[in-house]
């Protein structure tokens, strides 16, 4: 595989994420790093000396030995910023979400397959274990048809100062829905409320729903002020059930063999006769690859390889399509906004291999 040079923008704690991995791959060369704060600069030529730190984007967009564009920025900026890669000629990865509105999410996929560039968004989640067995398991049926997804992401801060709660921690959880469900959400509606006294909302409750045939429900609650921190996600099926507990250090995923059953009672027409499953408790074992260095790899191998990644901009509309609707609903009390069908299907023929 051929080296693909890259410049990662934005320095920050999760820029720095990225610096190190990149830094770690056989099959790149890190050649710049760029922030328009230069105070991270110290730290990063302290441990990556051969790294060259600039300020401005517009050096990192005009360096003809910058193949690709790795974008660690605001939110607000992440459009502006990605479409001027883009048009000077790289591939692009951007941070979720990768846009704020959904029409500009579809004008960078076009842009990028005009133009033939990778787009990516990076949905780290999707590169854990723990979600890459949740959807073999679903993948394989052994989880029978699913019932609902129930998702909580909460913890005391971080308080963001440019985006509300539902755009700061909603992505996670809608990527991972839609990567397990891989099925189109018909509606959504959303209701939050602010505590800080500023203009962002810090805690939201969403719920989505799907086509009447699949009696699907997704629920998420994501909040700011709330004394623990909770990562759980609940996926119930017709077969088993799992617990996903990203705090849990070893069992991440537990998949209960249980459930019930309701069968109509032969004798009395209006009485239903109610059974209870309860199987074995299975923790399986998960391997302890990095998810953001998976993520790594699998942007650099797609641009190798010349191939639609695993989250491509396809799968980052998807995401903001709903956060975008979620927003709406927000700003209208709750009130249930119709999706209509996608513009893209989920990728379910894309996977991911850990290396």
């Amino acid at each position: 595989m051929n080296t693909v040079k890259i410049a990662v923008v934005g320095c920050g704690y999760w820029g720095q994420n990225l610096v190190r991995n990149f830094w770690e791959l056989d099959t790149v060369d890190l050649t710049i790093v760029c922030d328009a704060n230069a105070s991270s600069f110290p730290r990063i030529r302290k441990r990556f000396p051969t790294i060259e730190t600039v300020q401005s984007y517009q050096e990192v967009l005009s360096n003809p030995n910058v193949d690709a564009v790795v974008l660690a920025t605001p939110v607000s900026t992440h459009y502006s910023f990605a479409r001027q890669a883009l048009l000077a000629g790289k591939h692009v990865l951007v941070e979720k979400p990768m846009t704020t509105k959904a029409n500009e999410a579809l004008d960078l996929i076009e842009l990028s397959e005009k133009l033939g560039k990778t787009l990516m968004v990076d949905h780290t989640f999707l590169y854990t274990s723990a979600v890459r067995r949740i959807k073999e398991l679903v993948g394989k049926g052994e989880i029978g048809d699913l019932l609902y997804f129930d998702s909580v992401r909460i913890n005391l801060g971080l308080v963001q100062s440019d985006i509300n709660v539902l755009w700061d921690l909603a992505p996670h959880d809608f990527a991972i829905m839609d990567h397990i469900c891989d099925r189109d959400p018909i509606s959504i509606s959303a209701i939050g409320v602010n505590h800080l006294g500023c203009r962002y909302e810090n805690i939201a409750y969403v719920t989505v729903r799907f086509n009447s045939n699949s009696n699907l429900i997704a629920h998420f609650h994501v909040n700011w002020l709330a004394p623990v921190k909770i990562r759980q996600t609940l996926i119930g099926g017709s077969k088993k059930m799992i617990v996903y507990d990203d705090m849990e250090t070893t069992e991440k995923i537990k998949v209960y063999d249980r459930g019930i059953t309701v069968n109509p009672d032969p004798e009395q027409r209006t009485r239903m006769l109610t059974g209870y499953r309860n199987g074995d408790v299975l923790a399986p074992n998960l391997d302890t690859s990095e998810a953001l260095r998976l993520m790594a790899r699998e942007f650099v191998s797609s641009i190798a390889e010349d191939r639609r990644p695993l989250t491509d901009g396809r799968a980052g509309y998807r995401v903001v399509r709903l956060l975008e609707a979620a927003q709406q609903s927000l700003d209208q009390n709750g009130r249930e906004i119709q999706l209509g069908s996608s513009a893209f299907h989920s990728t379910s023929d894309i996977a991911v291999v850990a290396h």
